[in-house]
């Protein structure tokens, strides 16, 4: 049996603390080392497990090491139900693009007329369509093949899926994986 049973409001208060260190993306070894404490002991005044917490000079010590001040406490624990800023939530992929190609650069992968739907953001696998996106705006689609520190290797271009090129990371502005090829 546990020495200590948290009532609701040193749990509620306890949650507030650990909503405000993890908006700012700490965690809870930092802040106990911020505040003094073992990540522990930090850890048992987020679960409502320290009285002490209810304690102003504790609760300016707590937000302190946060760089925050009681009443931001105060103003979280305050918060009804679930919240959530949207800080590290990804809103969903981006919506598809397309493009049509207008060569055999990648015959027989795909050729001329072929459109390829891509997803901007979305890192292609070995062996998969790519749109890459230049510095000097110049659009090419190829298959990709790895990557390194410094440069891509891809397949296609002028001779076809035969031709491997390298191209330098800092000459690009994106590479795109390719979703879908639609046959006209």
């Amino acid at each position: 049996m546990p020495r200590f049973q948290s009532d609701n409001d040193a749990r509620r208060l306890g949650e507030a603390l650990a909503a405000l260190r993890r908006d700012r993306a700490l965690s809870q070894a930092e802040a106990g080392r911020r505040a003094g404490m073992t990540s522990q002991g930090w850890g048992l005044y987020e679960t409502g497990k320290r009285s002490g917490l209810y304690r102003p000079d504790v609760q300016r010590r707590l937000t302190a090491a946060l760089g925050a001040t009681p009443e931001e406490l105060l103003a979280w624990q305050g918060a009804p139900g679930m919240a959530s800023e949207g800080r590290a939530f990804d809103h969903g992929a981006a919506i598809p693009r397309r493009l049509q190609l207008s060569n055999d650069d990648l015959a027989p992968w795909a050729a001329s007329g072929v459109v390829v739907e891509y997803e901007p953001g979305r890192w292609p696998r070995r062996e998969q369509g790519c749109v890459i996106e230049m510095a000097d705006g110049e659009i090419r689609v190829r298959v990709y093949e790895g990557a390194g520190a410094d440069v891509l290797t891809v397949r296609g271009g002028p001779g076809g899926l035969e031709t491997r090129e390298t191209i330098i990371r800092s000459e690009t502005r994106a590479v795109s994986a390719v979703v879908a090829r639609l046959e006209p």
